[in-house]
């Protein structure tokens, strides 16, 4: 299979030449030429451990990897996640579930894909025996799931960047205390969408892209998204019969990557009955499918800080698909956005996509009212899914992080501290950050001296 950017003035690449890149050269973001048809695969996949899983899916995209290596990158990535089945299914009432997805070392969704992609960027070091350059922004999660992904790999060196001041207390620790020697946690001035733009000005940079051997490990990198697509078939196949042609599964996001996964899987051929887009008072998403004005407002500080976005980095994939596969008005419309900061969008195509906004004031009523109603706490994130669950359907809540990464919060809501032992056990670390101004110039100069 090869890969093309939604910009089309990239020649297509190989699955890993678009992991090795990250953000195609010409500022696109890499895409299958075509999406596989699973509409006859999916029913014999219903008894695979995840790895297996994982391997069988992809098959269908990681064709310049040998079977073997790709099978052993699979049972490899989630030995370090503590419950046996991976990302557990639970069952809140008839027609309420939650699929757990912060079983993996930094409590977090992202996990699943940085711990694969983790291997898979070693395979590449290997094969051809160079070095690597990882870059990456985050708003919370992903930058300390990526850098447990890569911790202590010789052949590589981590760089993330973070708002700070913006991200909980335990999250910065994540990233701050690892004591390796290839980590690099660089706190910048701003929000999580200043660091995000240094970071793309800087992979257009193609001289020091490739001087550097620069990858991108935000979920501009198609792996990740990937690799996100196969929770949403294991839950899926994991639900009653009856369920799985009426269920909908519900998304916290702020990048859109996550929705974004279940979405292509859809298109696949696999008979998801429909999404919805769960956001905090960060609304861009929110306001984007219910009037199509994609426009950025100012970015508000909330209980939920990994979707403190307004850029949704993922959303260039989803208009590629929603504008026919048109890479002239992906480029005409992401130029516009560029320029002005807004688009809007005549005849948007929402496809089977619904959209939600929880405010901080109603994430704390939501975090009490599931303690009380079933027993189970979430986190900030989770809670935004919980909004107005669907009546007259099943719903599948993504719950993207486990409720003891936001201790102040939840400890308010539902009257008592949630405590994990991984993270009790950073408390006592030394924290060692980088704070840098939020520019080009400055990220630049750090990994040049670094």
């Amino acid at each position: 299979m090869r890969f093309i950017s939604t910009r089309g003035q990239t020649p297509a690449v190989s699955f890993s030449e678009a992991v090795a890149l990250g953000l195609a050269p010409d500022g696109g973001l890499f895409l299958p030429e075509s999406l596989p048809d699973l509409s006859g695969k999916w029913q014999g996949w219903a008894k695979l451990s995840y790895p297996e899983l994982l391997r069988e899916f992809f098959a269908h995209f990681a064709t310049d990897i040998p079977a073997a290596d790709l099978a052993r990158m699979a049972a490899a990535a989630y030995t370090k996640f503590d419950h046996a089945e991976i990302a557990p299914l639970r069952q809140l009432d008839d027609k309420t579930f939650v699929l757990e997805l912060f079983h993996g070392p930094t409590l977090a969704f992202k996990d699943f894909a940085l711990q694969f992609l983790g291997h898979l960027y070693e395979h590449q070091c290997v094969t051809r025996n160079e070095s690597l350059t990882v870059l990456g922004a985050t708003s919370g999660d992903t930058g300390a799931a990526a850098i447990h992904g890569l911790l202590g790999r010789a052949r590589a060196k981590i760089f993330i960047l973070y708002p700070d001041g913006r991200v909980s207390p335990l999250q910065e620790r994540q990233m701050a205390c690892t004591g390796a020697d290839n980590v690099f946690a660089l706190a910048v001035d701003g929000t999580f969408d200043d660091a995000q733009a240094s970071l793309k000005t800087i992979f257009e940079d193609q001289d020091f892209r490739v001087r550097h051997h620069l990858s991108a490990v935000n979920s501009i990198n198609l792996a990740r998204v990937l690799a996100q697509c196969v929770y949403y078939l294991w839950a899926w196949l994991r639900l009653p019969a009856e369920a799985r042609v009426r269920a909908e599964f519900i998304v916290p996001t702020g990048n859109f990557g996550n929705v974004l996964a279940g979405w292509m899987v859809q298109k696949m051929g696999v008979p998801f009955a429909g999404f919805r887009v769960a956001t905090n008072q960060n609304d861009i998403l929110y306001r984007l499918f219910t009037t199509g004005d994609y426009s950025v407002a100012a970015v508000h500080p909330s209980h939920a800080p990994s979707m403190d976005i307004q850029v949704s980095s993922n959303f260039e994939r989803f208009l590629y698909f929603a504008e026919n596969r048109d890479p002239a008005r992906v480029r005409a419309v992401m130029a516009e956005f560029k320029k002005t900061g807004r688009y809007q969008f005549a005849n948007f195509n929402r496809d089977s996509i619904t959209t939600s906004r929880t405010s901080d004031a109603e994430i704390e009523r939501i975090i009490r009212d599931v303690h009380q109603r079933f027993g189970y706490v979430v986190d900030p994130h989770t809670a935004c899914g919980f909004k107005d669950l669907p009546q007259d359907r099943p719903a599948v809540v993504l719950s993207t992080a486990h409720p003891a990464k936001f201790p102040d919060v939840i400890a308010r809501c539902i009257g008592r501290e949630v405590t994990h032992p991984r993270l009790e056990a950073l408390k006592s670390k030394p924290l060692i950050k980088h704070r840098i101004p939020a520019t080009v110039a400055a990220v630049r100069s750090f990994i040049e001296s670094h």
